[in-house]
């Protein structure tokens, strides 16, 4: 991402203090970060402080050069990769939508033709609502610009209501999403499934087991990054839910087989990352099973089996991934699996090898087809997810 450049602007809003902590993310996942502030900015922030977490020089002036001589507003442009500009003021985006172009800031954004141009709207909610503001937001929109929804709560100035600018690690997903891959799954529809299913003993105890959706939701943002339509099936997780993904929770094994029927019909690839539960109790107790002296005896039936449902209803042209976590034989064990439930392709690992398996960041795969055998590294599971998908695309290409 070292080429990726990421132009900031800030305006004069209190929320300027967290856009700190956007280009401090933003610089620590190798993006350039280039901040462009207006005058009123420097009243809520140093620029001192960009300076420092950037390395670049913060732009205020208008008529600021680099050491080429070259006019700073239209460099800067050409080396955008995606413009934010958070928070926006009512000001600027008055401005940006009728041309206006008085400073830095304003002379950038409209040098910036080719890139795309976000604007995370933050000020008084009365300002918000305001039918001019809101006229000027459509405004931007016809033009191209993206508009982050403000979210709502209690305002600098006491209000309640919508006006406050998202935390940066919100805003940080509309740029990773725009600039973090090329957009190869364009027009492509993904089914994801995650996390771990829940099968109820009684109304206090379950049966579940220890994924935490890391490898799902992973593969969730990477598909929507890489421009997929995303329908992203969850067990209960404790993880945010990603934010370009239509997010189905459920909680049992049948629920989510209904959800993944479903959702399956028109999904030009599936991948089928969940640890669904094999068994559930056949009978589930109305009341809290009491402590006794006995020994106590669960009487269990098998769960619908999902990826067999989906590999017997495969339609021409989809590509269904299915996920193995094995201790032993991984290898001889996902090729059954691939087989008997009429895959294309399973991504296995070994929970016995470090780095692998439930509730870490990182993921140690071997990627396995009726032809080949692919064994990834020790990865993140984000980029674990993308190397998968990877492989998804040159399979669908043969």
């Amino acid at each position: 991402m070292e080429k990726k450049t990421v132009v900031l602007g800030v305006t004069g809003g209190i929320a300027a203090y967290k856009t700190a902590s956007l280009a401090s993310m933003l610089v620590k996942n190798g993006y350039d970060v280039q901040v462009l502030m207006t005058k009123n900015a420097t009243n809520f922030i140093n620029p001192i402080v960009f300076e420092t977490l950037t390395k670049h020089k913060c732009l205020i002036d208008t008529f600021d050069r680099n050491f080429e001589f070259s006019v700073e507003h239209v460099s800067i442009s050409k080396l955008a990769s995606v413009v934010m500009i958070a928070p926006a003021t009512a000001n600027v985006i008055g401005k940006l939508a009728h041309g206006i172009a008085d400073d830095m800031l304003t002379t950038t954004v409209m040098a910036c033709r080719k890139c795309k141009k976000i604007i995370a709207p933050a000020m008084n909610t009365e300002m918000y609502l305001n039918p001019v503001v809101q006229d000027n937001l459509k405004i931007l929109e016809n033009y191209g610009y993206e508009i982050i929804k403000p979210a709502e709560g209690y305002l600098a100035c006491g209000d309640i209501g919508p006006g406050k600018m998202p935390e940066p690690n919100v805003l940080y997903e509309y740029i990773y999403r725009e600039i973090a891959y090329e957009k190869d799954l364009a027009g492509k529809k993904v089914l994801v499934t995650a996390g771990p299913t829940r099968e109820a003993i009684d109304p206090v105890r379950f049966i579940t087991n220890h994924s935490s959706g890391k490898m799902g939701y992973a593969m969730a943002r990477v598909c929507a990054a890489r421009g997929a339509k995303v329908t992203l099936v969850t067990g209960p997780t404790s993880i945010p839910k990603p934010l370009f993904a239509k997010v189905i929770p459920v909680t049992t094994a049948k629920e989510m087989f209904e959800a993944v029927k479903e959702a399956s019909i028109d999904a030009d690839i599936v991948c089928k990352a969940a640890a669904v539960a094999d068994y559930r109790p056949k009978t589930v107790s109305e009341e809290k099973v009491k402590k006794s002296e006995d020994e106590m005896f669960l009487e269990m039936e098998k769960t619908d089996d999902i990826l067999l449902y989906l590999g017997k209803n495969k339609k021409d042209g989809q590509f269904l991934c299915g996920f193995s976590m094995e201790t032993e034989n991984m290898e001889e064990n996902s090729r059954k699996k691939l087989e008997k439930k009429n895959l294309d392709m399973v991504a296995a690992n070994n929970l016995k090898v470090e780095g692998a398996g439930f509730q870490g960041d990182t993921n140690c795969m071997t990627l396995i087809t009726k032809e080949e055998k692919i064994e990834l590294p020790l990865l993140s599971k984000e980029e674990t997810a993308s190397r998968i998908i990877d492989q998804i695309l040159k399979q669908m290409k043969k």
